[in-house]
């Protein structure tokens, strides 16, 4: 019988002592193969302590850039190579340098969803999941830049009382989310709470029950007595939380909540890389040096 492709991946994650890091926002079958499945801040400490010679990372390339800078003695391998983020290019280093330039003395703090070169422009990295514990770490009366996006820069920023200086980015796939989405969602599905990601727009969280990263909704699912659950955020988790909850019923406020980016990863691409060692993920040495401090100063704290 011809090996099947996810005997194939098994037998090359063996042959090349691999590991397969995969995001919460994948398609299933990826999810179904990988060793660890997890938001970006799960995922950036799996990073740091695995034995694999060889990382596979099924997400988008900024998140197999942090897991080659904390891994430089390893091979890091991103299945596609072209899978980005807009958010992530929304803001350069030298763009960040002008802000810094006009704001002297400011703490730079960017969202994990940015390139190696703006995390070495910076002075701590945040998740979605630890952002409000960052935050609330950082030397009180200091101005705060918060790049790029500004839907979890202002989500924190109302959390806590306080004003940052945001940079105007957004990540498209929540930027389409709506209220009325949300609202036509509550109708479809009476008493079922809502969960939004922080990166969705200020009226989109403020009509839902709670606002959570992957990893925090799925702690929510875990512990809460709702049969069903409304789930506002990149369809892709939706497989991980019907699998760790079978008896309750996920729904998702809009079916068309893709990131073509995260969906890039196939089980073909995935069998080729490990197959190839290729592509392969690295940071020029000087930029490393400078975004590992600010990706160390996230973890020290979280």
């Amino acid at each position: 019988m011809p090996e099947s492709i996810t005997d194939e991946i098994n037998r090359l994650k063996k042959e090349r002592k691999a590991v397969i890091l995969a995001h919460n926002y994948q398609r299933a079958e990826v999810q179904a193969i990988a060793d660890f499945t997890g938001d970006s801040l799960e995922l950036a400490r799996k990073a740091t302590q695995v034995e694999a010679d060889v990382i596979a990372f099924c997400g988008v390339y900024f998140m197999a850039e942090t897991a080659a800078i904390l891994n430089a003695s390893k091979t890091v391998l991103i299945p596609d190579a072209s899978a980005g983020c807009p958010m992530a290019d929304m803001i350069t280093g030298e763009q960040l340098r002008a802000l810094k330039a006009k704001h002297p003395g400011a703490i730079a703090v960017c969202y994990v969803n940015s390139t190696a070169e703006v995390k070495a422009e910076c002075d701590i990295c945040v998740t979605s999941g630890n952002a409000e514990k960052i935050m609330a770490s950082l030397p009180k009366g200091r101005e705060v830049l918060f790049v790029p996006d500004q839907h979890l820069g202002g989500y924190i920023a109302d959390k806590r009382g306080e004003k940052y200086v945001l940079w105007p980015g957004c990540c498209p796939t929540h930027q389409r989310l709506t209220a009325k989405k949300i609202a036509d969602a509550r109708a479809a599905h009476p008493g079922a709470p809502v969960l939004v990601h922080p990166e969705c727009p200020k009226d989109v969280r403020d009509a839902a029950d709670e606002c959570l990263s992957t990893g925090g909704m799925c702690a929510y699912a875990r512990k809460s007595d709702a049969r069903e659950i409304i789930v506002g955020t990149e369809i892709g988790i939706l497989y991980r939380l019907r699998t760790e909850n079978p008896g309750k019923t996920f729904w998702p406020v809009d079916d068309a909540t893709v990131c073509p980016n995260m969906k890039k990863t196939t089980l073909e691409n995935l069998r080729d890389c490990l197959r190839d060692l290729s592509p392969r993920v690295t940071v020029a040495p000087d930029i490393a040096s400078k975004a590992k401090r600010a990706i160390d100063a996230m973890l020290a704290v979280s």
